[in-house]
């Protein structure tokens, strides 16, 4: 068994430990906060990551998901539905063999840590340390420095510490800079509970036949775009209002607790239908966040020492990915360090996790700078990491893309090719792991 350090106890780091249990390895998870002041957003769970949480034996309904029926995209203007876009038909299930989610980011967050920490199950519970500050990495050892100044050293460090990752630095051997994205570099974030809709006639409309479906609001000539779908038992919107700011600074830092008044959502989307501004009125505050890009990384490892989620890849909110591509690291991750032991041998291993993860969630990276429809966008920058076959050429193909790609196949294929006589322990998964269509 091998005594892993995860670094961050977000949706990256969660999966990490649940996947590190599950492989037979103590792991000991440490995290800045207090977990008492969770982010309160709304997150997809697309078929790419679903596929192996139920696998894992999470429930949604348990955790109040709301299956998708799909994305509707609608005209600013009309709120007629848009011509010139038409989805693919099935939805994600015909691409990815398993449904997406909606869920509050809570949620999410709570059903991880709850697979992670239970006492009944396959491996040892995982140990989460709150309120630790690290300042500092050694990959070569690897160790974890705590702002006191303590050193914690383990047989392998997994830092899945976010956005502002220090890893990353370490990783690199130089800072990797944000930049301001080309097509939006800003964002705001709200909640709407369904009731205040439902109460209000002029509202209403919003919340009829709402189950499960996403609709999406998009202004391509002024980079501007509104995107809603429900959560928790569709009991709350979630709303998402990307736009471009000319004005914004671009050596700034994200910030989910930039809280704005409502009344500057509704100044920057005013020529909007006016009964969507309506809908956007019931909300009682916004957070408004930059969107800055970095660079994707050329590699995710170094030593024993790896990067998972935002530290590896932030990305942009357009296809929903973020989460997920966090969500097939901590997977991976698992996968490749069952049976590991020797240092040179974990070497090897992350070898073969930055073979599986890093060109794929760099490509995602790329694609999510731009909208699901407007992959014309960033063909070219997607030749440094993609075949040109491989290139989404339209939204079936994206869908294609980021839904049909299975990262538990993907993996364990590397870890055969590796080793011809890998096998997972019986019980990684307490079910069989739903396959992508046609594979």
């Amino acid at each position: 068994m091998l005594n892993v350090l995860v670094v961050g106890a977000g949706i990256a780091g969660l999966s990490a430990a649940v996947s590190l249990r599950r492989a037979g390895h103590y792991v000991h998870v440490y995290e800045r906060s207090a977990l008492n002041n969770e982010i309160g957003a709304a997150i997809n769970v697309p078929p790419n990551a679903t596929r192996f949480l139920l696998a894992w034996g999470l429930d949604p309904v348990r955790w109040r998901f709301v299956t998708s029926r799909g994305i509707r995209y609608l005209d600013p203007f009309t709120l007629e539905p848009l011509r010139n876009v038409v989805p693919p038909k099935g939805g994600p299930r015909a691409f990815g063999g398993t449904d997406l989610f909606y869920a509050h980011r809570v949620d999410l967050h709570d059903a991880l840590k709850w697979l992670a920490t239970k006492e009944d199950g396959p491996g040892a519970p995982v140990t989460i340390h709150l309120s630790t500050h690290i300042v500092a990495y050694d990959s070569s050892k690897p160790s974890i420095f705590l702002q006191g100044g303590q050193e914690i050293t383990g047989d392998i460090v997994i830092a899945a510490d976010g956005v502002h990752s220090l890893a990353s630095d370490v990783i690199l051997g130089r800072k990797n800079f944000p930049v301001p994205p080309v097509h939006s570099n800003s964002c705001y974030r709200f909640l709407i509970p369904a009731a205040a809709l439902e109460e209000d006639p002029d509202t209403r409309f919003w919340v009829e036949d709402c189950n499960g479906w996403a609709r999406l609001v998009p202004h391509g000539p002024t980079k501007r775009r509104i995107v809603s779908y429900p959560c928790r038992n569709n009991t709350i919107f979630n709303f998402v209002g990307v736009f471009y700011d000319k004005n914004m600074d671009s050596g700034g830092a994200e910030n989910w607790q930039a809280s704005v008044d409502i009344s500057q959502v509704l100044d920057r989307y005013s020529d909007f239908h006016p009964k969507l501004l309506g809908v956007i009125r019931k909300a009682k505050e916004a957070k408004r966040y930059p969107l800055l890009y970095r660079h994707p990384l050329p590699t995710m490892c170094k030593g024993r020492m790896a990067l998972a989620g935002d530290a590896a890849h932030p990305m942009l909110p357009h296809h929903g990915q973020g989460g997920a591509q966090g969500l097939e690291d901590g997977l991976a991750i698992g996968i490749v360090l069952h049976g590991a032991s020797s240092p040179s041998e974990i070497e090897k291993r992350l070898g073969i996790y930055d073979q599986v993860r890093c060109k794929r969630a760099s490509a995602i990276q790329i694609l999510s700078n731009a909208g699901l429809e407007q992959f014309d966008l960033v063909q070219h920058e997607l030749r440094q990491y993609l075949e040109p076959d491989k290139i989404p050429r339209s939204m079936q193909d994206t869908y294609k893309f980021n839904f049909g790609f299975d990262i538990v196949r993907a993996t364990l294929k590397a870890m055969q090719d590796h080793n011809p006589a890998f096998r997972l322990p019986a019980d990684f998964f307490e079910c069989e792991v739903v396959g992508v269509p046609g594979q």
